[in-house]
């Protein structure tokens, strides 16, 4: 049933279980195959797939933050239309979800700790965005998207050479991401001057280098 139909205190539960299943180890289900699926594992020394599990790690997390973002983009969105869009999204991204974190279990290591953390504060920023108004919601998407774009070239030539079951994963990943922020932009979304997307770049940053980590 569409989040139109549903009372506030019907969206807000769905909310909170959307939550737990996206910070619940093993709960995220996809639609679509692994990429990895139909590649061999690669032999890498222990230091390589120490670094692919963290670049890995690092790209989880930005996935956990854009299930946060555009839920509560969907929750605030004054338009039926923007509120699909952010759901249908929201769907897509869940592939991304579970991609990465089989991909971080295939090479012995865990999701990031601070998952909690950047799910609370994107959802708050995605709700803060949809209260100002559609368009500046849609255009945080598009800002947001060409950040994590970014994120994952730079990650295809940090990736060891011989890892191919992740370079597999991020192609897919970087494809459907610049298809999202070209959606959100066709819809109406607001182009972010470049001041706005250089602060969005530090806060990213910051998220990057704690989450490779930990």
């Amino acid at each position: 049933m569409s989040s139109r139909h549903l009372s506030m205190t019907d969206q807000l539960l769905s909310q909170m279980d959307r939550a737990l299943r996206t910070l619940a180890p093993g709960k995220v289900s996809h639609q679509r195959p692994s990429p990895a699926n139909a590649i061999n594992e690669a032999e890498m020394t222990d230091a390589e797939r120490k670094h692919a599990a963290g670049l890995m790690r690092v790209n989880h997390a930005g996935e956990v933050c854009a299930q946060a973002l555009y839920q509560g983009q969907a929750l605030t969105a004054k338009l039926p239309t923007v509120r699909q869009e952010m759901e249908h999204a929201a769907e897509e991204e869940v592939d991304h979800l579970a991609w990465c974190q089989e991909r971080i279990e295939s090479l012995g290591s865990h999701t990031s700790v601070l998952n909690p953390l950047w799910y609370g504060m994107s959802f708050g920023i995605g709700a803060a965005a949809g209260l100002v108004s559609d368009k500046v919601s849609l255009g945080f998407v598009a800002a947001t998207e060409d950040q994590v774009c970014k994120h994952l070239e730079s990650h295809l030539h940090e990736l060891p050479a011989q890892d191919e079951r992740s370079r597999a994963v991020v192609e897919v990943m970087l494809d459907d991401e610049a298809k999202h922020g070209h959606a959100a932009l066709a819809a109406g979304g607001y182009r972010f001057p470049a001041p706005v997307k250089g602060m969005m770049s530090l806060v990213s940053k910051a998220m990057t280098k704690t989450s490779y980590k930990i």
